[in-house]
């Protein structure tokens, strides 16, 4: 790229001008600074920026010349030596790869269903009641299941260590949320008893100062509380948003629920499953200059969000080469989808988008208003913008992919049974 010195001199010249007519300078009133003063302060900056301009305007004439797309920032240097009568540039960068779709006739896509039925409201429902629980005083001795509330002061060789100590710690038997040795510890108690257990730490306790070692831990009981579970009535209803308490009625809700629930886990799994395939099928060249970007991004994104939860970033930093995988994975996605939504039409359609969130605004009590609220503002609407594209990428996949239909349990669907 060549930019001729006088046109670089001649808009020098005319932007010193401009700006004489506003700069302050001491000893001048404004707009009276001669332009040989406003040169000596302002020409270097003034001409980087001229010359900037154009070098820019010269690589941007040259790319839409020769229709190339530039994939990140290119890198311009100025090559020296060359002709008095104009500035010579090259420029490196890269360019978007051809993108080409492989053969998804030979790829398997198993996609899990699952028909909800009467026990699966049951379980749903045994679990709401035990988000319910109200705890009952008892004067037996502890079992599984109850709340035991102790203060206890934990030693490792005679000595008390950091987090070895609390007072008024509630600790439910079974959860697990304690280490194993000292849950059992608390089986068989009474409130007021006093009693001295010892604690292994396992070597791969994230305390380190603790980690492998054992302690003693005298403990104190406030008190032992057995759970209380609500019935299954209508007052039961009424706390789940049944106004009228109809338990029928309430059973239909919480069915439509997890029906809703189901649905999204399965259009999750079999998307994850699809993008993979799109993956798999694909050979694609990623540009150096695309991931480093996404890095930096998701660099930034991570740190955003470790601050926001209180996180120290000195004590965990994050480093980029750690998400390069993800971020190469992320490039490779874009780079398939946006050719497959221009190559075969798979742009969201206006009733697309108002299904999905009509669809969500169904888990509100006002529906009507989240529809409204979506709609008021773009950014918001752009999500379902890209759900009804990703859900067009998806069908397309399945239709030219072999699908395999699976019938799961509702556990296995969910995660592990709580």
């Amino acid at each position: 790229m060549a930019v001729p010195a006088e046109q670089i001199d001649r808009e020098v010249e005319q932007r010193l001008r401009k700006l004489s007519r506003t700069v302050r300078l001491d000893g001048f009133r404004p707009g009276k600074v001669p332009l040989k003063i406003v040169a000596q302060h302002y020409g270097p900056q003034v001409r980087s920026e001229v010359i900037g301009d154009a070098v820019q305007r010269a690589f941007s004439e040259v790319v839409q010349e020769q229709k190339l797309k530039v994939a990140g920032y290119p890198r311009i240097e100025r090559k020296e030596g060359s002709d008095a009568k104009q500035l010579t540039f090259s420029a490196t960068f890269e360019i978007y790869p051809e993108v080409k779709i492989g053969d998804l006739a030979a790829a398997t896509i198993q996609r899990p269903t699952h028909a909800v039925d009467d026990a699966d409201v049951d379980r749903t429902l045994s679990i709401l009641r035990k988000q319910r629980v109200s705890w009952e005083p008892v004067t037996r001795a502890s079992q599984t299941g109850d709340r035991v509330t102790v203060d206890f002061t934990g030693r490792i060789d005679g000595n008390e260590f950091p987090g070895g100590k609390g007072a008024g710690v509630a600790v439910v038997l079974g959860e697990g949320r304690m280490l194993p040795e000292f849950e059992s510890g608390l089986e068989g108690v009474s409130a007021g008893d006093h009693k001295t257990f010892p604690v292994a730490f396992p070597a791969d306790y994230p305390g380190k100062e603790v980690a492998g070692k054992s302690a003693n831990f005298e403990v104190s009981v406030q008190r032992v509380e057995a759970p209380r579970l609500p019935a299954i009535d209508a007052e039961f209803a009424k706390s789940l948003g049944v106004a009228d308490g109809d338990i029928a009625k309430m059973r239909d809700e919480v069915k439509a629920n997890v029906e809703r629930e189901v649905k999204k886990r399965v259009e999750g799994e079999v998307k994850q499953k699809v993008m993979q395939a799109l993956i798999d099928s694909t050979t694609l060249e990623l540009p150096k200059s695309l991931v480093e970007i996404e890095m930096r991004r998701m660099v930034q994104q991570t740190r955003a969000e470790l601050e926001a939860r209180g996180v120290k970033l000195e004590r965990l930093p994050v480093k980029p080469e750690a998400l390069e995988g993800q971020a190469r994975r992320r490039v490779a996605l874009g780079l398939i989808l946006g050719e497959l939504v221009k190559s075969h039409e798979l742009g969201a359609k206006p009733e697309q988008v108002r299904s999905l969130v009509t669809e969500h605004a169904q888990t509100y009590e006002q529906p009507f208003e989240v529809v409204r609220w979506v709609y008021s503002e773009p950014q918001r609407l752009n999500e379902f913008e890209g759900l009804a594209v990703e859900s067009n990428v998806v069908g397309w996949v399945l239709a030219h992919a072999k699908v395999e239909d699976k019938t799961i349990s509702f556990e296995e669907l969910m995660g592990a049974a709580t």
